[in-house]
């Protein structure tokens, strides 16, 4: 019978005797797949652990042979060739484990039933399954004097959920007065995160009310010389009343007296354990009164979050797609759905990554925003963009927080503003497809493109059926005309709205009058004004990608492969490449396959627009001579090659 444990120094027990793991990296990946706890690990991961940033050539190579030789350290007669304990596909391993083999599995068992307890009001029966969970705690995860990397993602956010258990035990103990069972692995933990101040308030408590009020001191005075000196702040609110609680008793406190007064909050505990009060904000924007389309696609991006609610990563989801997709509408309508999920606040903030103003929100004034937020003073927020970001950290970890970055405009604008808790849940939104959140952060990336036909008119129908009689024809030629676009089906729906008297034929007359432009999607609001929206990615362009969109409109269909478009803009083709490259990170085109692209009908609009406004006549009918000599071209090709097959 096997034993695992990843809670402190890495262990393999086999019918109570330690089995010896071999060399460092042998027992480095080995202690990986224990820390994701039967979730798969990449070679990619394994390469960052065992060599960081500079991995040799023959990185993937070393990474079989490890897992080979954990595979046979484990079942030494498992034959050859043969799956067991360690399944291996798609570059990628995972370790198979029983719920009562591995102690980060039991930990999570009993923290889990623990929680419900204390849901139901049976506290001091949860805190005893907290307490026994804390006892499985060795020390930080697979450490020890061998470990390559206590660094690694995966073992830190172990260590952190381990620290927010310590924090709800703590509160526990304090409301209950049952101290002395939790404060050596309490202490312990703290030790572990010295700038986690909420549990090292919750630790100067425990060590005053257990009769150590001069220890409690001390360590306050230690925290706040660190935060000085690593962070520039000064202690929070929460740990200095901590400390000021510990000052005011001025000596140990008799048992019978019952938790110091600060831990006597509401009479109905709250799941989890955590008991103290804190702020909790909810910033989500109110969800649409009528929301139709993308059912779907929701309840699958909803689904896919709450199963990775299982694993040590923190949930994180990536939305793309064409301005006027919906990104930010689909994103709230998830973040509500969730929010259940997350009973420590919602915070939301538009990046503005594409804006009027051209000027992305910085990441420095994001965290200020969220720490004042999240009851941090201003006096004490750093003002370097890291300090800020490990103090956010700190505050969030633990704390089943849910965060919506909405507009995003790159990656390394979110980075800066991704909490280190895997309790936590964040939604990005983006025109531009986030693959860096992918690689970097396991990120779920999602791509919305247009409605399907059916779901357009649902949502039109959803938005004007009391106002517009029915007319299927009217109604079928308006979503064609808007696209299927979100945006645009929102803008008309408005327009019959605000208009009742007029029905669906009037409305797809105004867009058939308007064909060819967006004079029929003009809003009197710069938000919803299809030109202004689309002008937003357009005003992110270099001058030749701004050139080629202008001069993409002057094609006829909607889609043109790469040698296509380098004949039309009288450039080479890998030149092409790079140019196309940046329209379709902004959103004004999208791939149709290998080489292939495709502009929606609105934006081919609108670029035909800037194109009459921009370009003179005989740049227009130099580009359209290009194109024609390459289709020429191509279909001489084409015939010469049928001509001769047919020989």
């Amino acid at each position: 019978m096997l034993r695992f444990e990843v809670l402190g120094p890495l262990r393999v027990l086999r019918d109570g005797l330690e089995v010896d793991l071999g060399p460092a990296q042998q027992r480095s990946v080995l202690a990986l797949l224990l820390a994701r706890a039967g979730e798969p690990v990449t070679i990619a991961e394994f390469a960052d652990l065992l060599w960081g940033a500079d991995p040799p050539s023959r990185a993937v190579n070393v990474v079989h042979r490890h897992v080979g030789a954990v595979r046979r350290l484990l079942e030494p007669a498992l034959p050859p060739r043969s799956t067991g304990r360690v399944v291996g596909g798609a570059g990628e391993y995972r370790l198979t484990v029983a719920a009562d083999e591995l102690d980060l599995t039991r930990f999570r068992r009993l923290v889990t039933r623990g929680r419900e307890l204390a849901a139901q009001g049976r506290l001091a029966d949860g805190l005893a399954l907290a307490v026994d969970a804390l006892g499985l705690w060795r020390g930080p995860c697979a450490g020890g004097p061998e470990a390559l990397r206590r660094d690694h993602p995966s073992f830190t956010a172990v260590d952190r959920e381990c620290a927010a258990v310590a924090r709800e035990a703590a509160e526990a103990a304090l409301y209950t007065g049952t101290v002395h069972p939790v404060l050596p692995t309490v202490l312990a933990i703290a030790d572990l995160f010295p700038l986690d101040e909420a549990l090292q308030a919750q630790t100067l408590l425990l060590l005053e009310a257990g009769g150590r009020r001069a220890e409690a001191v001390a360590r306050y005075e230690r925290v706040r010389a660190r935060l000085a000196d690593e962070l520039g702040t000064d202690p929070d609110a929460e740990l200095r009343q901590a400390y000021d609680e510990v000052a005011r008793r001025g000596g140990p406190v008799d048992p019978a007296a019952g938790p110091p007064a600060r831990a006597r909050v509401a009479e109905e505990p709250a799941a989890p354990l955590r008991l103290a009060g804190s702020l909790r904000p909810a910033q989500l924007p109110p969800d649409l009164p009528v929301f139709a389309g993308r059912d779907e696609q929701i309840r699958h991006m909803a689904r896919m979050l709450r199963s990775h609610r299982t694993r040590t990563a923190m949930p994180l989801l990536a939305i793309d797609g064409l301005p006027g997709s919906g990104k930010t509408a689909c994103a709230v309508r998830l973040a509500h759905l969730l929010a259940d999920s997350c009973p420590d606040g919602q915070l939301y903030v538009d990046l503005q990554g594409f804006h009027p103003s051209d000027r992305a929100l910085d990441p420095l004034d994001v965290l200020g925003c969220f720490l004042d937020l999240l009851g941090v003073p201003d006096r004490a927020v750093p003002a370097a963009l890291d300090a800020r970001l490990r103090l956010a950290r700190s505050h969030l970890a633990g704390r089943r927080v849910m965060i919506v970055l909405d507009n995003a405009r790159d990656v390394d604008q979110v980075r800066h503003l991704l909490p280190g808790s895997a309790d936590c849940l964040v939604l990005v939104t983006s025109r531009r497809r986030l693959d860096g959140l992918a690689t970097a952060y396991g990120a779920h990336l999602v791509t919305l493109d247009v409605l399907p036909a059916d779901e357009a008119r649902r949502f039109l129908l959803a938005r004007i059926g009391a106002v517009a009689p029915a007319d299927d024809e009217a109604l079928d030629e308006i979503v064609e005309r808007c696209g299927r676009l979100p945006l645009a089906l929102a803008l008309v729906s408005g327009r019959a709205l605000e208009h009742p008297g007029r029905g669906l034929a009037d409305l797809a007359r105004e867009l058939r009058a308007a064909q060819g432009t967006l004079d029929g999607f003009a809003s009197h609001t710069i938000q919803t004004d299809l030109r202004a929206v689309f002008s937003w990615s357009y005003r992110l362009l270099g001058e030749p990608a701004a050139r080629l969109f202008r001069l993409l409109s002057l094609r006829p269909d909607r889609e043109i492969g790469l040698p296509a478009v380098a004949s039309l803009a009288g450039l080479p083709v890998r030149r092409c490449r790079e140019l196309v490259g940046e329209l379709v990170h902004t959103g004004l085109l999208t791939r149709a396959g290998p080489g292939r692209y495709r502009s929606h009908d609105l934006i081919h609009a609108y670029a035909g627009e800037l194109c009459q406004e921009h370009d003179a006549e005989p740049v227009r009918r130099a580009a359209r001579r290009r194109l024609h000599r390459h289709h020429c071209r191509h279909l001489g090709d084409t015939v010469e090659a049928s001509a001769t097959r047919g020989r």
